[in-house]
């Protein structure tokens, strides 16, 4: 479900289709999640949507971002078709962006990631929820590291957490200040099975970055922006979904082992003192 924009400027989610994810896309003709009137969050637009399968509410969750002159924010609707929608508005405090939700219960409880911005600081929190409306118990989960590493001002999720035998993978993006502007490159992490507040694994170098034309030129030049992945049948080949410099979108492969292995080989301790964490 892309973000498409108006040329107001103001963005909505259109499905597109295709039979095997690869070949002959096709972009339904409406709009299918607009902002609504009914949510004033969301009158400057709707965008970078995480979705997520709940098995045990036979329900798709999808969380977006809610524009408005208030700032970006966190809005969860529910859906089986992708057609109507259970839409249950903001779920965290003004500003927060980069959310989606664990497939499965931790304590019975719902889990869901997200990137809450304090001051200066933009870090992957992890919060709780009994109903998918009321989010709290707060932690920090991934922070952005010192220097002059790639991901140094920001981290923030990018696709929804992966669950394998090691735990659950998460593709997270960070951001660098450059002297011609700011590099979107994405690693990984790894959180704990049973306590994703817990980071085992974190890489240390970047994964994917900006490389080709249509990655480093466009609307916001120099970002891949991943928002979704699907898992092929065999259970290891990772389909990857990302944006582009904000106008395209874009497909990349891996797969699930060797991403595992390579975080093992390329990882350090988070919030060790070599890392220069925060």
């Amino acid at each position: 479900m892309p973000r498409r924009g108006d040329f107001r400027g103001l963005s909505h989610l259109t499905a597109a289709r295709s039979v095997d994810g690869v070949h002959n896309w096709q972009i339904d003709a409406a709009p299918t999640l607009l902002p609504s009137p009914d949510h004033p969050d969301e009158v400057w637009g709707v965008e970078d949507p995480r979705i997520t399968y709940l098995p045990e509410e036979d329900q798709y969750a999808v969380l977006y971002t809610a524009y408005s002159p208030a700032g970006p924010g966190v809005a969860l609707a529910l859906t089986r078709d992708f057609v109507t929608f259970e839409r249950r508005g903001l779920i965290f405090p003004l500003e927060d962006k980069d959310a989606a939700i664990f497939p499965v219960r931790f304590g019975g409880l719902w889990a869901a990631l997200h990137r809450p911005v304090t001051g200066s600081s933009a870090t992957i929190h992890l919060s709780f929820s009994e109903n998918l409306r009321h989010f709290g118990d707060s932690r920090s989960v991934l922070g952005a590291r010192r220097g002059p590493w790639w991901d140094a001002r920001k981290v923030g999720l990018s696709a929804p957490p992966i669950r394998t035998v090691e735990g659950w993978l998460v593709i997270y993006h960070g951001v660098k200040v450059t002297g011609g502007g700011v590099l979107y490159r994405n690693g990984l992490a790894l959180l704990d099975l049973h306590n994703p507040s817990v980071c085992l694994r974190r890489s240390d170098p970047w994964l994917l970055g900006p490389h080709d034309l249509s990655e480093r030129v466009g609307d916001v030049a120099n970002v891949v922006f991943p928002c979704g992945t699907v898992l092929q049948p065999d259970g290891d080949t990772l389909r990857v979904y990302y944006g582009q410099a904000d106008t395209s979108i874009g497909l990349a492969t891996a797969s699930l082992k060797e991403l595992l292995r390579w975080l093992r080989d390329n990882s350090s301790v988070p919030g060790s003192a070599d890392t220069g964490l925060d």
